[in-house]
């Protein structure tokens, strides 16, 4: 009769496992690929989205983007933006394809992001004119009740990128509902990690702060951008229909 228990709880645990979008067997290998992997996507897309704005600069001769400024402006931020997202897309999507689409894991995420970066940007570069174009001089107060609404906003435009991943992880597994709302926390940590940078920046040496605070502030919000959806992958569960994706989806 003991046997007979223990043999259950063996097959019950076994199918515990097999439910999950990641077997606990891959997790630790699928954490670290998915983290350095994402990490390099935010170096390659950062590298390739600067090299393309500079080409535009070099190629365009001024003449032109003087006289359609805003389409210029719009377009090279567009194009910078788009290539990033691409890259950053196709980096995760290298070790996500063994479990999702890897396509649509690579739109979703590219388009998500368009989405986000687009929508905090205009927001805070809302807030930022109308501090701009205010007749009085800002009182403490204020500044930080206007940093404090850019960083929400900042933070709550992650739900767009998380909505467009949720699309295809919907696909694959059940009760996901929750991931609209996890690159908001990675968003909610990197503001938090670059709020601690500013306030020991008076112990950087001044000769080097401003490359130390940049670089800092690149690497912490690229290994955040990995180890939180790392881990939110790592804990969803596969939805009964799905049957395994191929190593070439």
């Amino acid at each position: 009769m003991q046997t007979h228990n223990s043999d259950f709880t063996l097959t019950s645990n076994d199918s515990q496992r097999q439910m999950l979008l990641i077997p606990r067997s891959q997790r630790r290998s699928f954490f670290i690929q998915f983290s350095i992997l994402t990490l390099l996507g935010w170096v390659v897309g950062g590298i390739a989205s600067i090299a393309l704005e500079k080409t535009i600069v070099e190629t365009i001769p001024p003449s032109i983007f003087q006289q359609h400024l805003t389409w210029y402006s719009l377009g090279k931020s567009f194009s910078s933006n788009l290539i990033f997202a691409l890259i950053f897309g196709a980096d995760q999507a290298i070790v996500v394809r063994r479990y999702v689409s890897g396509w649509l894991w690579l739109l979703a995420t590219s388009f998500g992001w368009l989405i986000a970066n687009s929508v905090s940007t205009a927001w805070i570069s809302y807030i930022s004119a109308i501090a701009a174009s205010s007749n009085l001089t800002l009182s403490a107060n204020q500044t930080v009740i206007l940093g404090i609404l850019s960083t929400f906003l900042y933070i709550f435009s992650g739900i767009w990128l998380g909505f467009c991943q949720f699309m295809v992880l919907r696909r694959y597994t059940k009760d996901a509902w929750w991931w609209t709302f996890l690159p908001s926390v990675s968003f909610f940590f990197i503001s938090i990690s670059i709020w601690l940078l500013s306030v020991v920046q008076d112990f950087i040496p001044e000769a080097n702060r401003t490359q130390i605070l940049y670089l800092s502030g690149q690497g912490l919000t690229a290994v955040i951008l990995g180890v939180v959806p790392a881990i939110g992958l790592c804990r969803l569960k596969k939805s009964r229909h799905t049957n395994g994706i191929s190593s070439s989806s």
